[in-house]
């Protein structure tokens, strides 16, 4: 499919889930990232009076911030964050768990926000993973997984970056190291130890090496609980 007709097809989709859940308009979260500059210019287009894009900086880098001004005014959730990590206990000891913890809570604050504005305002709320994310789990549960719609859900991330070319979204977003900005330094790449490229590959193909084909697919079977609904028993009393 042509990246044009791709993008009027993305656009004729928003507005019909939109309209058929008998919802006002979109919200979502802007990172300044690549998925979310482009869900953003895409909702945009879809419901020109009825777009609301929230910048949520909660101990996020002033990069992304800056990037996000580049595609709403600001909502910030570090003091909140911080409130509830004074009072929740801290259980685990091995810095790498605690970090993604903590990581998870700012996502889940993000997703808070959003439906609170959502349900103000009778608003969809938009998710903006892609399929490579969704694919391996790599977002986070009853977070930026917790959305109505994901409109990018069939791209992996190098259709995203055409995409993102073909609708204008400014070459420093395209071009920087993709990042949830879960904490300082994160990068997905080096996180799932893997490239993009390679994920991209094997999801369309179903071609990799040996090593990166087992560590794709192990990630997908551990993750398999994030893209089910909650299982219940297969047996009634």
């Amino acid at each position: 499919m042509e990246t044009k007709q791709l993008a009027d097809k993305l656009v004729s989709w928003i507005r019909y889930k939109v309209e058929a859940a008998g919802c006002k308009g979109a919200v979502f979260g802007m990172s300044g990232g690549l998925d979310s500059s482009v869900l953003a210019v895409l909702c945009q287009h879809a419901l020109p009076r009825s777009t609301l894009g929230v910048i949520m900086p909660c101990h996020s880098s002033q990069e992304d911030v800056a990037h996000a001004h580049q595609v709403a005014d600001k909502f910030a959730l570090d003091s909140v964050c911080d409130s509830l990590l004074e009072i929740l206990p801290r259980e685990s000891t091995e810095p790498a768990i605690s970090r993604l913890t903590e990581g998870n809570l700012k996502a889940r604050l993000r997703m808070l926000v959003l439906y609170y504005l959502a349900n103000q305002l009778k608003y969809l709320v938009i998710g903006a993973s892609n399929r490579s994310e969704l694919a391996i789990g790599y977002f986070t549960k009853h977070g930026d997984g917790a959305t109505d719609i994901m409109p990018l859900g069939n791209l992996v991330k190098g259709q995203v970056r055409e995409l993102a070319r073909f609708l204008g979204i400014p070459e420093v977003i395209i071009e920087k190291t993709p990042s949830a900005g879960l904490w300082e330094g994160q990068s997905d790449e080096a996180e799932l130890g893997l490239s993009y490229q390679e994920l991209d590959h094997y999801l369309l193909s179903g071609e990799a090496s040996e090593v990166v084909r087992k560590k794709i697919e192990a990630m997908i079977a551990s993750s398999n609980h994030k893209r089910l609904p909650p299982q219940v028993p297969d047996f009634s009393a």
